[in-house]
């Protein structure tokens, strides 16, 4: 009992410094944010970080993942058979990163950090070096994911599946990125949804595919 106890204290002191974390990078930005900053927001001792995290691309990168990993994995499972046809994977997952980035108070603060609070000085190289291997990733299984859609649309591409993966991902990327500077300027959802449809249509991807079952 005493174990389990104390697990669940130390896990609510992890969760306490990831929340203090958000609150200060997101008011005073990365760089301007200290780890000892972080402690005195959580009601800790800078030994408890210590204890939770290497450093602060380690805090930043577990602040990330605490909000993005439901969205990472739904990404991986684009053209994987989850769906009969990969588009309503890809379509699926867009659309919920764009209502999750709009509707969700933290999922809006850590995205608004991650795109324009950071710096990738030195510190942070383990932050940019995640950030690159989640986009390659997803990049990777949109192009994937597109490939299938064509063939079972018995079609190509216009163009190399991995060129149209980049630019859907930079489209979606960009719009959340714009957004979050000014969300009063656009329906974010709205104006994804939009976007994507006639991206895809730019493919030549239908919704639904004449052969599909």
């Amino acid at each position: 009992m005493l174990a389990r106890r104390t697990k669940e204290e130390a896990l609510a002191t992890r969760h306490r410094l990831l929340d203090a974390a958000e609150l200060l990078f997101q008011a005073q930005g990365v760089s301007r944010t200290s780890l000892n900053d972080i402690a005195l927001q959580a009601g800790a001792t800078r030994g408890a970080i210590y204890w939770h995290f290497k450093d602060k691309a380690d805090l930043f990168n577990a602040m990330i993942e605490r909000v993005t990993l439901p969205l990472e994995e739904s990404f991986q499972r684009m053209g994987q058979g989850t769906e009969l046809d990969p588009l309503h994977d890809i379509r699926g997952a867009m659309l919920d990163a764009l209502r999750r980035t709009a509707t969700d108070a933290q999922t809006r603060r850590v995205f608004e950090v991650a795109t324009h609070k950071v710096e990738y000085v030195n510190e942070m190289r383990a932050v940019r070096l995640r950030h690159l291997a989640v986009r390659d990733e997803c990049v990777a299984q949109l192009a994937h994911g597109l490939r299938q859609a064509a063939k079972i649309r018995g079609q190509r591409l216009p163009v190399p599946a991995a060129a149209a993966a980049r630019g859907l991902h930079a489209m979606i990327d960009g719009l959340i990125g714009n957004w979050l500077l000014e969300p009063a300027a656009f329906d974010l959802p709205k104006a994804g949804r939009h976007a994507l449809d006639a991206y895809l249509a730019g493919l030549g991807l239908s919704p639904h595919p004449a052969g599909a079952r």
